[in-house]
């Protein structure tokens, strides 16, 4: 068991946390805090707890975003989706418990750079579609959508599921006052690479912006690139606002027309272009592959 040696004193719990978590190894780490293998002694149960920076445990965004990640994850039984198990808060440090993925991310496949086989692709898509279905009923839009937040499962006989991570930045798009406290209309947070033309321009977003990032993930999922041309960030940002849109088969001209055609609408600037909902767009994805979506992924709990 790892001494937790590679975090700092001040972001090092304890081996036994909360009098109820035993902790292992630091299994990931990010802006607002660090990721933890974990056993709950009282459950049994194998979980990851991550636990807010102590130099952000003051900060009233963050501690907001933490708690409103918990308030969404919490209502969200889904395969797909990480559930958040528990709120917890022990010595001025706020935790969530959840359940414990054993798998790769998104990032990890994709880091080589190399196209990933289109049967593939369209399975990561259905699954993550059938997910952010479920937080769209809830009136809410994720925001973040990357490969760093998507991770590939393994399951029984070699199987694989994805699976959405980080509810953090999710925003309702019909709004309660505490959200909109969180994100106002003007205010552009995510990760900028993945985003959506009206989310760059800061404009007010809804399921249709996660369509967009899911398309974006998806076509460089199927390429090794991304799906517009520039030599900077700048260059990308306008080729992106402007739809000035690399076309699939340009880079993989092996891969069905019919993939490019689903791939452009969901990419259209026109939000009124796009498809209605991330099942219609998976729907469409699978048609297209050759690869009918399974609807079996979208039942509930």
């Amino acid at each position: 068991m790892s001494d937790l040696s590679d975090v700092s004193d001040a972001d090092r719990p304890p081996l036994l946390f909360d009098d109820r978590y035993r902790m292992a190894e630091k299994i990931g780490e990010g802006g607002m805090g660090f990721v933890y293998r974990a056993h709950d002694t009282e459950t049994g149960a194998r979980v990851a707890i991550k636990i807010l920076r102590d130099s952000l445990s003051h900060d009233p965004v963050s501690i907001a975003r933490i708690r409103h990640e918990a308030a969404i994850g919490s209502q969200l039984a889904h395969p797909n989706i990480c559930q958040i198990l528990r709120l917890g808060e022990v010595a001025g440090a706020i935790y969530l418990v959840m359940p414990l993925l054993e798998g790769d991310s998104l990032w990890d496949r994709m880091a080589s750079g190399k196209p990933l086989p289109l049967d593939v692709t369209v399975r990561i898509v259905v699954d993550i579609a059938s997910g952010l279905h479920q937080v769209h009923e809830l009136g809410v839009v994720h925001r973040d959508l990357k490969p760093e937040n998507i991770m590939l499962v393994a399951g029984p006989g070699g199987s694989e599921r994805a699976v959405l991570l980080d509810l953090g930045l999710a925003t309702g798009h019909r709004g309660t006052a505490s959200r909109q406290r969180l994100t106002k209309t003007g205010m552009v947070v995510g990760t900028q690479e993945f985003m959506s033309p009206e989310q760059m321009s800061g404009r007010p977003l809804d399921r249709r912006s996660d369509i967009y990032s899911l398309a974006f993930l998806a076509y460089e999922m199927l390429t090794g690139e991304l799906p517009f041309r520039g030599e900077s960030m700048r260059d990308l940002a306008v080729a992106r606002l402007k739809g000035q849109l690399v076309q699939l088969r340009e880079r993989q001209p092996e891969l069905p027309v019919a993939v490019e055609g689903v791939l452009a609408r969901a990419l259209a600037v026109d939000v009124n272009v796009r498809y209605a909902t991330a099942l219609e767009f998976a729907e469409a994805l699978g048609r297209a592959a050759g690869k009918p979506a399974k609807k079996r992924l979208w039942a509930r709990g």
